[in-house]
């Protein structure tokens, strides 16, 4: 067998670890924190195949090593292997179940009603920045708390636990983390929704949190455990996708002066800079996990029963033989720009409507403000986010 190829849990450099993963076929074997072995989906096609591919299941129960105890309570990345029952772990006639109560938040239509919140909150904070000092870090000031304050008022989350639950996921989503913290971290989490679920229990409201408790599913109510294991996902989706894309997005264009001239011109539109950013660095690098329920061939390799699978969005986003010989360039004039960066399939992320939108009010509404943004130290020392889940910096130091 193959030497896997380590994942570096720093996130150093993604792109060459994409090319890295790429260059070892559409399955390379890779090692992530810890020793724990999985395979990693690395090329657009056989992405699109094995995302809809029956054999492949979210049910951790068909993981061997982790049914053998080999995997600790304290792994990295154990909260998003097993974080619970809910609409990422479950597949089939369970999982239309519990995505079809989530997905009645995300219609079209309920996220176009959502823009004036939207809107609120962007002016907002860039007043806010623009009565603060000149070189502030963006992520901090604007790319978190905007999609936090909208998934919070979504779901129901006080705007004071904002920061705690920004240092939680934080946690949750590094490589790197303590592993004495890890436990600690997901009971954290865990009681902090666990209570939100309470509250509405004993007094409903009109929030999302409240509408999981109410609802009626085919097969009857959802569990406390599904409510509290789904409002866990939908918070994290809800805002790090989001963050990440903001953070991404603003990086490639003030790293491109050409790309940001044509949008301010109006000769390409901002929906070509998200889609183009969504491609280019998409917010999450790495997706755990599938499980193998027979050996899958993919290209020369074979992935056996009972193996994980994480899908390399990273990896995938520049795939020449989907994108072109320009895959490594970020251009916004790339047309069609078609990315698997929000999943495919019936697993494909409902809340994807509410990232665009988000990102679609944002970044012209920054650009407009303050129309000499400018990083304020050199791209090469910005500090990518430790984390092969997450594609984002720990910072966004800007000039305003």
């Amino acid at each position: 067998m193959t030497t896997p190829i380590v994942l570096d849990p720093f996130a150093r450099d993604n792109a060459a670890e994409g090319a890295a993963l790429r260059a070892a076929g559409p399955a390379a074997r890779v090692e992530l924190p810890g020793g724990v072995r999985a395979w990693a989906v690395t090329q657009h096609a056989a992405a699109r195949d094995l995302l809809t591919d029956p054999r492949l299941v979210k049910d951790i129960t068909h993981w061997d090593a982790y049914q053998r105890g080999e995997i600790p309570e304290t792994w990295p990345l154990i909260a998003l292997a097993a974080p619970g029952r809910s609409l990422v772990t479950v597949d089939g006639a369970e999982h239309r179940r519990l995505r079809s109560v989530v997905a009645q938040a995300f219609t079209p239509r309920r996220v176009e009603l959502m823009r004036p919140r939207v809107e609120e909150a962007t002016n907002r904070l860039l007043d806010g920045l623009a009565a603060g000092e000149r070189e502030t870090d963006l992520k901090t000031g604007f790319a978190f708390p905007l999609p936090m304050t909208v998934i919070g008022s979504l779901v129901g989350l006080p705007e004071s636990e904002h920061g705690r639950l920004r240092a939680l996921y934080e946690s949750m989503f590094s490589s790197i983390a303590d592993p004495e913290e890890v436990p600690a971290t997901q009971l954290a989490l865990y009681e902090f929704v666990g209570a939100l679920v309470a509250s509405r229990k004993a007094e409903p409201a009109d929030d999302l949190a409240s509408a999981l408790l109410a609802a009626e599913v085919e097969g009857g109510a959802l569990s406390d455990e599904e409510v509290i294991s789904t409002l866990l996902v939908m918070i994290a989706a809800g805002h790090e996708t989001t963050v990440n894309l903001l953070v991404n997005a603003v990086r490639a264009l003030l790293t491109h002066p050409d790309q940001l001239a044509l949008v301010r011109s109006g000769e390409v539109e901002w929906s070509a800079v998200i889609e183009e950013s969504l491609r280019w660095t998409p917010p999450t690098s790495n997706f755990l996990f599938r499980f193998a329920t027979e050996d899958v061939k993919v290209g020369d390799a074979v992935i056996p029963k009972g193996e994980p699978v994480l899908i390399s969005y990273n990896a995938i986003g520049r795939d020449p033989a989907q994108h072109g010989i320009t895959a490594e360039l970020f251009d916004i004039t790339r047309d069609p720009i078609r990315h698997l960066s929000f999943g495919h399939g019936p697993h494909v992320c409902p809340g994807t409507p509410l990232a665009r939108l988000e990102a679609g009010v944002a970044l012209p509404a920054l650009f407009e403000r303050f129309p000499d943004l400018a990083l304020a130290v050199p791209d090469g020392e910005l500090e990518p986010s430790p984390s092969m889940i997450v594609n984002s910096l720990k910072e966004l130091p800007v000039r305003l």
